[in-house]
């Protein structure tokens, strides 16, 4: 098993599909994990990549949202697509990045991701709220992983 299998339980798995699909209750936003062992690039920078790689940068409203996670490495990232970083102020993502973090350094890794992604939802509704007819899941919402 590789550490980015064991990352994970896949009862965690779940829990954070599931806040995926609540927190997309609140926004049209989408939102995604991305778990890989390692790169040899800075976390933002891979992070980047892999937005591109999952076609993130291909919603409508251009508000795709990805956490990354360099397993091995113990290296995370969170980023926006250009839509959503044109309307937010610059601060936009330092508490969620902080939620995730402060979890994570205490091995909590489903309650960092869980509770980030929820904080996440409930901050873009602000900037990109959620149209009950209009909404469509533009992303899978199952955890990718390389």
């Amino acid at each position: 098993m590789t550490t980015t299998e064991k990352f994970l339980t896949s009862s965690e798995e779940e829990a954070i599909i599931e806040a995926i699909r609540i927190a997309e209750r609140n926004t049209s936003g989408e939102i995604r994990v991305h778990l890989e062992s390692s790169s040899d690039l800075p976390p933002l920078e891979r992070a980047k990549e892999v937005f591109y790689w999952l076609k993130m940068n291909e919603t409508l409203e251009k508000n795709a949202v990805l956490f990354y996670v360099a397993v091995e490495k113990k290296e995370f990232a969170i980023i926006g697509d250009d839509g959503i970083n044109k309307k937010v102020p610059n601060s936009f993502w330092n508490d969620v990045k902080k939620t995730v973090i402060k979890n994570f350094k205490i091995k909590n890794h489903k309650k960092g991701l869980v509770d980030g992604i929820l904080m996440t939802g409930d901050k873009l509704k602000t900037f990109f709220p959620y149209h009950l007819h209009k909404d469509t899941n533009e992303l899978n919402d199952e955890i990718s992983k390389s």
